[in-house]
């Protein structure tokens, strides 16, 4: 039991180190499952270009701090 407790702990501290990187992701998802009601080459599309530039931008920002 204590093996699931430390797993379940190191994912909580996994997702909360960065959390404007989880923040933005769940944003990009929401976003995504909006546009998937439009149209399916959108909701690709803005997985596939949104992804790295959420990635660039976070990477980006702790550069610089």
């Amino acid at each position: 039991m204590t093996i699931l407790r430390d797993v379940a702990a190191e994912l909580w501290k996994m997702f909360l180190a960065d959390a404007r990187l989880s923040f933005s992701i769940l944003v990009l998802v929401g976003l995504t499952a909006i546009a998937s009601g439009f149209s399916a080459l959108l909701a690709g599309v803005l997985l596939v270009i949104g992804m790295p530039v959420v990635l660039i931008a976070v990477v980006v920002r702790a550069a610089r701090s």
